[in-house]
């Protein structure tokens, strides 16, 4: 092909010939410019221009090493994980979670503050059939390692629940008044991800129709 003569008998323009190869610098042009300069070990000055070719093709491959990271880094993220019940009527009016069933579909909310009182996250989740969250803080941030940690800075608070018979919000486990996180000693690990996963509550709603007789 014609890609391939170099005009061996015209040393004065491979230099010229290289250096447009290194524009379009590829593995494959690198290996047919060694092949050269072996070819051509014998020409002094060809053999001169493969000394500067080849050591601009090993800066740009320290270069190119440079840019691309040998492993990818990890995302680390905060998860906060915990349950929501329906209290049963007997224990009405007491933070006792006794004979309670969880709610599907129920709603909460993670939120975080940081050391200046301002709002630094805000989401709200849902429950899955087992009335079990699992709520992934993505971009939660601290400006501050200590003072904004999850464990002082976030709270739970209830949001809805779908059950028209069990809806009234209670403050179980401070599910009003904010549920603070808890330490679990708890990580979850994937391909290029961590996650530190802290507790709340368990939280609950109350019935909208109980028997006085019932409660206690």
């Amino acid at each position: 092909m014609a890609i391939y003569s170099f005009g061996f008998h015209q040393p004065q323009k491979t230099i010229y010939i290289m250096l447009h190869f290194l524009i379009i610098f590829t593995p494959q042009t690198t290996s047919i410019l060694v092949t050269f300069c072996v070819k051509q070990h014998s020409t002094k000055m060809a053999s001169k221009q493969c000394t500067i070719i080849i050591t601009i093709l090993c800066l740009l491959a320290a270069a190119t090493a440079h840019d691309t990271p040998s492993k990818q880094d990890k995302t680390a993220t905060v998860v906060v994980e915990g349950k929501v019940y329906c209290q049963s009527c007997k224990y009405f009016g007491s933070w006792s979670l006794t004979d309670a069933e969880p709610i599907p579909a129920a709603k909460v909310s993670v939120i975080c503050k940081n050391h200046k009182k301002r709002v630094s996250y805000y989401n709200a989740f849902e429950t899955d059939k087992n009335g079990y969250f699992y709520a992934e803080l993505k971009d939660f941030k601290m400006t501050h390692y200590l003072l904004d940690h999850p464990l002082h800075s976030c709270h739970v608070k209830l949001v809805s629940s779908p059950l028209e018979s069990c809806n009234l919000l209670s403050n179980v486990n401070n599910g009003i008044n904010g549920s603070p996180l808890r330490f679990e000693n708890k990580v979850v690990y994937g391909k290029n991800y961590e996650a530190v996963v802290y507790g709340s509550g368990p939280l609950a709603f109350r019935p909208t129709n109980c028997d006085p007789e019932t409660t206690h």
